[in-house]
């Protein structure tokens, strides 16, 4: 009994393991994008209430629809599962990729418009520089410089 539990924990663990990893990983960018956010924005006290409620029920929004979006996307799907699929099937799995699309494109739309109407369009402005040059940090941070080092 005691080896088949041994059995069954080395079966799980590498499981388990994965599953932190990326869950540490994930809490690990969003320390560094809160951190790199705060840093670019330099915002006022009161500009800070003001951003960051808004900005974290935008990504609570963004995260509910990427979950959904993970149980339907073709791009995950192997090229022979795709062979094996209906052109039905095919048909759904495209339309439900433009419709995530689209649902984010108006979440998107949403909070620009609850950002705008809430604090001074430079600072807005500099919350979407942010994020696009936080995209190149992450890759350089996460991505290129994890591989180039040759440490990982």
């Amino acid at each position: 009994m005691k080896n088949l539990w041994i059995a069954v924990l080395l079966i799980f663990i590498p499981a388990i393991l994965k599953a932190q990893d990326r869950s540490g990983r994930s809490e690990e960018i969003e320390s560094y994008k809160i951190a790199y956010l705060t840093q670019k924005l330099d915002l006022s006290p009161n500009e800070a209430k003001v951003f960051w409620p808004i900005y974290n029920e935008w990504q609570k929004e963004l995260r509910t629809l990427w979950s959904e979006r993970n149980k339907n996307v073709i791009s995950h799907r192997k090229t022979d599962e795709i062979e094996a699929l209906s052109d039905n099937e095919i048909h759904a799995l495209i339309t439900n990729e433009i419709n995530y699309k689209q649902r984010n494109l108006n979440i998107e739309k949403k909070y620009y418009n609850k950002l705008k109407s809430s604090l001074p369009l430079k600072v807005v402005g500099k919350y979407y520089r942010a994020q696009e040059t936080f995209k190149k940090e992450l890759l350089n941070r996460f991505g290129r410089g994890r591989n180039s080092s040759g440490n990982n």
